[in-house]
């Protein structure tokens, strides 16, 4: 069963096309990457997915998360889906977390709106039993001390997972992550990565995972949409693809990836 449909969405910003006609399919327990070049409409897309887009964009086409069309949905009726089905991981945690609020409180938040929204009974303890629980299943060192910091007290990788975390604690069944390890060093884009794919299968989620980095999607994903300009250019399992690409840009993708990696191997 299809978790989530993209059926001819286009996204158009002053008259512009920055997406066009793009569809694909995300079935539940699948892991599906997005790749492209800055620009190519794949973080569009992502936003699109969950009803985020920036103001003055406009979509059409359809959209549909856990049977429920997003594409004209009321700002209630998407607030309803985000969390619950679909959370999100953004690029850059520093500017996805509240730099005025300490981290344990907004991981707690999510916890207690999420535990409210259920229907399940609730305390103090309770909430700070299942922050702590969530920051010890992203591997959080020092839980105490990071839980009473505040962002930018944090490491690049340990917001990443502060950001994770706050993500679990909606127990989403679709994960998106949107360039989660481009601002994270080499070390730690490992480390990142092993985390969720460990958690993603931990938890049975679905992943949708958005990168221009072709090494990084090919770790981590079991099919790829490859989009260009803001269209889907070629598609299919992660393997074949990168094995053998079809299309001309895909190519290119892949010789700029390998140029880069030789580069690296003779500095």
């Amino acid at each position: 069963m299809s978790l989530l449909t993209v059926h001819n969405l286009s996204i158009v910003a002053r008259g512009r096309r920055l997406v066009d006609s793009v569809s694909f399919k995300l079935d539940a327990g699948e892991r599906l990457g997005i790749i492209g070049e800055s620009g190519s409409g794949k973080s569009l897309t992502a936003s699109a997915i969950i009803g985020l887009l920036p103001a003055g964009l406009g979509a059409t086409g359809s959209v549909r998360l856990d049977g429920h069309e997003i594409i004209g949905a009321t700002e209630r009726e998407l607030t309803a889906l985000r969390g619950a089905v679909a959370a999100t991981v953004f690029q850059e945690p520093l500017t996805a977390l509240d730099p005025l609020m300490r981290v344990g409180r907004q991981i707690g938040e999510v916890v207690e709106r999420t535990e409210r929204r259920a229907g399940r009974p609730h305390g103090k303890s309770d909430i700070r039993q299942a922050v702590s629980g969530l920051m010890d299943e992203v591997s959080l060192p020092e839980p105490e001390r990071i839980a009473g910091a505040f962002p930018h007290e944090l490491s690049g990788g340990q917001r990443q997972r502060v950001a994770i975390a706050m993500a679990l604690a909606c127990r989403p069944k679709l994960l998106i992550a949107d360039e989660p390890t481009t601002a994270l060093d080499v070390t730690t884009q490992k480390e990142m990565l092993a985390l969720l794919a460990r958690l993603v299968a931990e938890r049975g989620m679905t992943l949708l995972f958005i990168s221009h980095d072709l090494p990084v999607v090919a770790g981590i994903v079991e099919r790829v949409v490859v989009m260009r300009a803001g269209a889907v250019v070629e598609e299919g399992p992660v393997r074949r693809v990168f094995a053998t690409p079809v299309h001309p840009y895909t190519r290119e993708l892949l010789a700029a990836a390998e140029r880069f990696d030789r580069a690296l191997g003779a500095a």
